[in-house]
């Protein structure tokens, strides 16, 4: 039997702002989640997005901490044009998120931008150039 990839997982400190944040990258997300401490949203590949708060990490797992320092994983959304990354880019900070890096012409020739989420997860966005 091969494995099979079928869902990346979110630890999350505050569901609702997350959930926010990731409706904005057009993530269809019920509207009634934000108080739910488990969520799930189907991509249109199949794969699975997935949110668990931290009180939920801690109730299988107690000796659960939040991680400090880099990240180990990033999630990447693919715009369709490098207009789109701007305007995308421009959006998730008027919503107040903050920027990582500020939407640029990167050298492997994409529009390239990095927003993070509420839990300060970096979130890049992308389009060829």
């Amino acid at each position: 039997m091969t494995a099979r990839l079928d869902a990346i997982s979110l630890v999350v400190s505050d569901m609702a702002p997350s959930l926010a944040f990731y409706r904005l990258l057009g993530l269809d997300i019920p509207p009634d989640a934000d108080n739910a401490p488990h969520v799930e949203a189907v991509l249109p590949s199949g794969l699975r997005v997935l949110w668990d708060t931290e009180e939920v990490i801690r109730s299988y797992d107690p000796s659960w901490t939040r991680p400090s320092g880099g990240e180990r994983i990033g999630l990447a959304f693919l715009c369709e044009s490098p207009d789109a990354v701007d305007k995308l880019h421009d959006t998730l900070v008027a919503a107040g998120h903050r920027t990582h890096l500020a939407p640029w012409d990167a050298v492997w020739g994409q529009r390239y931008a990095v927003v993070l989420d509420p839990d300060g997860m970096g979130v890049s966005l992308f389009a060829a150039a």
